[in-house]
């Protein structure tokens, strides 16, 4: 499997997850089941599957994060030498030069994006046509509704 890349706080959001489905979910769910199995005939007792379901779907979460967690590549974008080049982790303001509106981005992990919070992921169109652009640089993406352009007014190792 590959490496999956992740910000140093995405990371810690996944093991804060983890630490919640394995202390405080699973044994939620177990005392659920524990519940509604004394309720008697398991075939159409609504509560017992229901619980079931859930139990599955915290135990797939787990093995997801888990395993997310083994191939992580954890990037501190702090410790990135600062050459002004757009990197996985760095925070960068934009000017869209059709609307002339700024914005500004993180690059950041398939699983930490957020485009509310201005978070992108690695594998977003927009990511890659700013990776290894600087300061001053204009950044073209190809999008369905046709070229967008930007032009990068500030790199940040944040």
């Amino acid at each position: 499997m590959t490496r999956i890349p992740l910000t140093v706080r995405g990371a810690e959001k996944l093991r804060e997850e983890l630490e919640r489905l394995k202390r405080v979910e699973r044994p939620r769910i177990i005392a659920a089941i524990a519940e509604a199995r004394a309720h008697g005939d398991l075939k159409e007792n609504a509560e017992y599957h229901a619980a079931r379901e859930q139990q599955s779907f915290i135990e797939g979460r787990i093995k997801d994060i888990e395993s997310k967690l083994a191939h992580a590549h954890v990037v501190d974008v702090t410790k990135i030498p600062h050459n002004g080049k757009v990197v996985f982790g760095a925070t960068i303001r934009v000017l869209e030069l059709d609307t002339e509106q700024e914005h500004c981005y993180q690059i950041v992990g398939e699983d930490e994006a957020d485009l509310k919070q201005g978070l992108i992921s690695i594998g977003s169109p927009l990511a890659r046509c700013l990776i290894g652009k600087g300061e001053g640089d204009i950044a073209v993406l190809n999008a369905p509704s046709g070229v967008r352009e930007f032009e990068i007014l500030e790199v940040r190792y944040i």
